[in-house]
Order: C-alpha cells, then sequence, then structure tokens
C-alpha cells in the first residue's frame, strides 16, 4: 500500500512539473512575441490569443478594456473568442484540423487588417463603453480592485442586472485590473463560457501571472505610441503633420481597397495668408494658423485625419466618406472660419475635395485630383469649396 501511495504521489509531482514546465514555455513564447512589436493593438491580441490558445491558457473568451482618461470612459479594446457554441466548435474544429500554433493564431490579425472580416465577439467588446462612475458595477469596482475578482455561479446571482454581465451573458469569470505606473489603466477578463469548465485555484494563479507581465507589455506599447504621436505633431497646431499625412493615407487607401469603401480628401488653403503674415508678423501668424487649426480640428469628425500639409495648408483625410458628405464637411469648415473672428480679422479658406475610388485609382492621383480642385477654388475667386 505504501508503494502504491508512493507512486500515485509521484504521478502527481510529475503531472504538477509538466505543467510548470508548460506554463513557463507558453510564457517564454508570449514574451517573444510581444517583442516582435510594439503597436498596441498587436499587443492586445497577442496578449488575449495567449489567454485563449489551446496552447496558451486555454480560456473560451478573453476581453481587454482600457481607461479613456479624456472622455471619463472605460471602454472595449478588443475581445478575443466565439460569440456563440455554434460559432465556438467551427472554431475549435478548425484550429485542430490545421494544427494552429500560437504564431500561427497571431498571424490571423494581420489578415483581420488587411480587410478580412472582423471577428463578432472582437465587434461586440469594441462597441462597449462604460462611464468611470459606480452605476457601471463590477467593471468599476474590478478596475480599483488591486488583484482579481472570480465570480462564481454561486455568487452570479446578486449581479444578474450589471451592466458588464449582461451585455457579454456572463456566467462565471475573472476579471483582474491592470496597472501601469501605480494607476488603473484597464481590465482583462476572461470566461469559460461555452465548455462551463470551472476556473480554479490554479488558473487564477497563472491568470493573475499574466495580467502582470501584460501590464508591464501595454506601458511599453503606450509609451512607444507616445513617442509616435509627438513625432509626428506639428508643434506650431498640434494638427497631424506631413509625414503621419503620407504614412495614414497609405494606410486608409489599403484599408479602403481591401474593403471597398470611398475616402474622401479635402486640401485647405487660408486665402491672402501672405498679406496678413507681412502686415501683421509672424508671432501673430502663428497665433492665426493656431487658431484656424483648431476650427479645421473642430469641425472634423472623430474618424477624420486633420493634418497640417505645410504652411498655411493643411489636409483632411475622410475614412468612410463618398465625395457629397465629404462637399457638406468642407462647407461646414469654410463657413466656420469665415463667420469667427481671428485676431480682429476675418479670413477665409478655399478648400478642393477628390475622392476614392471615384477620382483616382492611387495615392499620388489622389493628392493630385485634391489639389487640382483647391486650385480651381482659389482661381474662382477664393473662399469656396470645389470638387473635381
Amino acid at each position: 500500500m505504501l508503494f502504491i501511495a508512493i507512486m500515485r504521489e509521484l504521478d502527481r509531482l510529475k503531472e504538477d512539473i509538466e505543467k510548470v514546465r508548460s506554463q513557463f514555455y507558453i510564457f517564454y513564447e508570449l514574451t517573444k512575441m510581444m517583442r516582435t512589436t510594439l503597436r498596441l493593438d498587436e499587443i492586445v491580441y497577442i496578449i488575449l490569443t495567449g489567454l485563449t490558445a489551446g496552447q496558451g491558457l486555454g480560456f473560451n473568451r478573453a476581453a481587454l478594456f482600457l481607461v479613456d482618461e479624456q472622455t471619463n470612459l472605460i471602454k472595449g479594446s478588443m475581445g478575443i473568442g466565439p460569440i456563440n457554441a455554434k460559432e465556438a466548435a467551427g472554431i475549435w474544429s478548425h484550429i485542430e484540423e490545421e494544427e494552429k500554433d500560437l504564431y500561427a493564431l497571431i498571424k490571423n490579425y494581420h489578415r483581420i487588417k488587411e480587410g478580412g472580416a472582423k471577428p463578432k465577439f472582437m465587434e461586440v467588446v469594441q462597441n462597449l463603453s462604460f462611464p468611470l462612475t459606480k452605476e457601471s458595477g463590477i467593471i468599476y469596482d474590478a478596475l480599483y480592485e488591486i488583484g482579481h475578482l472570480h465570480i462564481t455561479q454561486e455568487t452570479l446571482g446578486k449581479f444578474r442586472d450589471d451592466p458588464l454581465v449582461e451585455k457579454l451573458d456572463l456566467n462565471e469569470f475573472l476579471v483582474a485590473s491592470v496597472w501601469i505606473r501605480n494607476h488603473p489603466a484597464g481590465l482583462i477578463l476572461v470566461d469559460n463560457f461555452f465548455t462551463g469548465k470551472k476556473i480554479t485555484d490554479e488558473d487564477t494563479r497563472i491568470f493573475n501571472m499574466f495580467v502582470d507581465q501584460a501590464a508591464g507589455a501595454i506601458e511599453n506599447s503606450q509609451k512607444y505610441e507616445d513617442t509616435l504621436t509627438k513625432a509626428h505633431t506639428d508643434a506650431l497646431t498640434s494638427l497631424w503633420n506631413y509625414g503621419y499625412f503620407q504614412y495614414r493615407l497609405d494606410e486608409e487607401l489599403a484599408q479602403a481597397k481591401a474593403k471597398n469603401y470611398p475616402i474622401s480628401l479635402l486640401m485647405i488653403d487660408i486665402d491672402d495668408f501672405k498679406k496678413f503674415n507681412d502686415r501683421r508678423g509672424h508671432i501673430q501668424g502663428d497665433n492665426a494658423l493656431r487658431m484656424i487649426s483648431t476650427i479645421i480640428r473642430e469641425n472634423c469628425r472623430r474618424i477624420d485625419i486633420a493634418c497640417r500639409y505645410g504652411g498655411e495648408e493643411f489636409s483632411a483625410i475622410l475614412p468612410y466618406t463618398p465625395k457629397e458628405e465629404a462637399h457638406t464637411l468642407a462647407q461646414r469648415i469654410r463657413k466656420s472660419v469665415k463667420r469667427n473672428p481671428i485676431l480682429n480679422e476675418h479670413f477665409t479658406v478655399s478648400i478642393g475635395v477628390a475622392s476614392f475610388p471615384q477620382d483616382a485609382p492611387d495615392k499620388e492621383t489622389f493628392i493630385s485630383k485634391s489639389d487640382q480642385a483647391l486650385y480651381l477654388a482659389k482661381g474662382a475667386g477664393k473662399d469656396k469649396v470645389i470638387l473635381i
């Protein structure tokens, strides 16, 4: 009997050692993958794939929420996992058939970015936002909790009306706050909604280790993106600069081609600005540029990319925008500049509008066409919007 007990204990120890070895391997692989990029969206995808992949921690679903201090909201950043049991079965059988490893699963994100269909659960999570108030329930409480909350089937009853539980149809789940520089920056949530597998103490321990590692990766990514933002921001106007305009136009055109939607481009020039500069001086000229750039920014939508193109010329990339809609926005900018006194003077702007793919098949032609429309607006007496 003693011999049998010893052998059972040895088997248990071997199993524990194998688990630890597997866990260290997972963390090693994920750390390597996180070093391949500093882009926040890619880091987040790696983190959530590590939590859900069979070779990772194996939860059914994982979601990340990040605090937006400007809007005082906590917003869904990304979600990985199936939206329902039918999709879950299809995804898991497909993975098993193709024997996909972590690297292959993560490469899938680049296909999504390049125009593949966005998974439904990802869409659901990215459409969620909650105010940073107690009315948000669990998501607010968990954000300021150092550590994790484990909501079990037994404790779920008192949370049935909770906004997060309702929107994601949660049963048993883990949620932990992500702290960066001694401040709560977001939350990671995982569950086993489709398999119904209980979340064990071991699952929780590894999840907490993973959240700590994820916090460091997110912090590094945010620092990188902050640096990138500063490098691509025009120092005078705080709009995006010419280099960022070129970069984003490439990206937006690639997305538009892949998903078959229109983009419009505005080229905006301040009328007779040189005369103002000569008369009032460059300091006042700089002040006028700042104020006009603010008007342009305030009249653009959140999805638009407003840039200082150079000198007194500005541009705005308008994704998902046909020419007629772009014309309406351009007129709004023109009228707003005209009716707002700037340094006790009245300015006007001329704007040229072109659309892809209606007016141009490629980037160079697209810019050229909007420039042509701008010159036509100047030649027609200024203070006008011209569509090519």
